[in-house]
């Protein structure tokens, strides 16, 4: 159907009958309802979200820093640590795409809200259950398990929110600035969660991350959504399974775009090379200079990245206010996030001075941030009605990327004994998702029935 003459574009991905889809018809329906946030209402929303990331990492990151004390507490060798450590993941993978669809429907908001309740309470609760149980690799094997699974829709539901509530010249800079979150918990977990280990013990860490996260969660309840709002995300879990037959994800049209699986594919490699980067760089740094300070290695490349960041996402919503399209200043971003910082990630491997080891992994970590305002938010730029799925879904296969990647990486070290391996590992598969976005990337809506808006 031609744009114009009556013709409307119709979202493929949209619930006949969903909360969601009834209302933005409503607001279609009476004329110039706008569906996005103000900018007064962006600005609190945006930063709530961010304090939202930090203490998810904040949650996240409580059994890695108590690993030691929990390992002394309990009596664990390093293979039962690594079962506690690891139960995360597997958890984290199956709720992505389902956390993304879900979110389409009845709105991203609520769905975050949900399982940062329910991941609150579990935080909480898990030191004082352990005191009732026996089995305490069994418990902390399944209590991680568990956060791994409420844990897993945050960034569908976050991408899905996003894409229906800001406005396109202003999502680069808002989903930058919330992803900064990721580096601000991982740095208050790592600086306080430090202190209170060593002041009164691990339960204290779980304790202090578990109660802001509710108190985050109170907040957001109460000042920023109405009764009315907070009701709907739970009668529509009750009926989830009536509306699960009404909505029909159209997977051959969406899976048949060319632009869908350059931004998958970029996902993907971008997703397991950070996940790789993330796992070896502190061996990499302990064993290369074992003289070296830990909080130096451990702190400052995070440190950067929140400044590039907020930097990568002013920049990308800048140059597409002044008129460039958008999906040369993503694509511009990409370049950044995946080509150049892999460049860093190589210069990595072959130096052999500290100081130029953290310049480059600090180049490296903080530019892979310009990938939040290149293909993160192409999702959205793609498919507004079902970027949380979308996301979901390449989220997922990065993270299952990520564990081939961290496994190869240190077979690579094993047989070769040099980590010039794993920096090629990382740039070679940065390499193949930024050439698949490059050349197949798109910022055209596919989610539509009709013409396509060229953006």
């Amino acid at each position: 159907m031609a744009a114009g003459g009556g013709g409307r574009n119709v979202p493929l991905c949209s619930a006949e009958h969903g909360p969601r889809a009834a209302q933005l018809d409503g607001m279609r329906r009476d004329g110039g309802g706008d569906p996005y946030w103000s900018r007064p209402e962006s600005r609190v929303w945006t930063v709530m979200l961010l304090l939202g990331t930090c203490l998810l990492y904040c949650a996240r990151v409580t059994v890695p820093i108590c690993a030691v004390a929990l390992s002394t507490h309990f009596d664990w060798d390093k293979k039962q640590s690594g079962i506690v450590l690891s139960s995360f993941f597997w958890g984290y993978c199956l709720t992505q795409i389902i956390g993304g669809h879900i979110s389409d429907q009845i709105g991203g908001e609520k769905v975050l809200l949900l399982s940062a309740s329910a991941w609150g309470f579990l935080t909480v609760l898990t030191p004082l259950l352990t005191h009732v149980t026996s089995a305490h690799l069994v418990f902390m094997t399944s209590s991680r398990f568990l956060m791994g699974l409420l844990q897993g829709v945050y960034f569908p539901s976050l991408a899905s929110l996003l894409s229906q509530k800001v406005r396109e010249s202003e999502r680069a800079f808002t989903y930058s600035t919330v992803g900064t979150g990721s580096q601000f918990g991982t740095l208050v977990i790592g600086g306080a969660g430090s202190l209170l280990l060593d002041w009164y013990g691990w339960e204290s860490v779980f304790y202090f991350s578990g109660f802001l996260t509710l108190l985050w969660v109170y907040c957001t309840c109460k000042y920023l959504l109405s009764e009315k709002e907070l009701i709907i995300p739970i009668d529509y879990l009750m009926r989830g399974l009536s509306i699960s037959k009404q909505t029909k994800v159209p997977w051959k049209q969406l899976f048949k775009k060319a632009p869908i699986w350059a931004v998958i594919i970029a996902q993907l490699s971008t997703a397991s090379t950070f996940f790789t980067l993330l796992s070896w760089l502190p061996t990499f740094f302990k064993e290369t200079f074992p003289e070296s300070k830990g909080w130096v290695f451990n702190v400052v490349p995070w440190l950067v990245a929140i400044p590039t960041s907020l930097f990568s996402g002013f920049l990308s919503d800048h140059l597409i206010n002044q008129g460039y399209k958008t999906i040369t200043i993503r694509k511009f971003m990409q370049v950044i996030g995946s080509g150049v910082s892999s460049i860093f990630a190589l210069c990595l491997g072959q130096t052999s001075s500290f100081c130029k080891a953290i310049v480059f992994a600090s180049a490296s970590v903080g530019l892979q941030t310009f990938n939040h305002s290149g293909i993160s938010v192409n999702v959205q730029d793609l498919a507004p009605s079902c970027a949380g799925l979308l996301f979901g879904v390449g989220n997922t296969g990065g993270a299952l990327l990520g564990v081939v990647c961290v496994y190869l990486a240190g077979y690579l070290i094993e047989t070769t004994g040099s980590w010039i391996a794993v920096f090629n590992l990382v740039a070679a598969v940065n390499s193949i998702g930024l050439c698949a976005f490059l050349m197949f990337g798109e910022a055209q809506r596919v989610d539509t029935d009709s013409a396509y808006m060229d953006l």
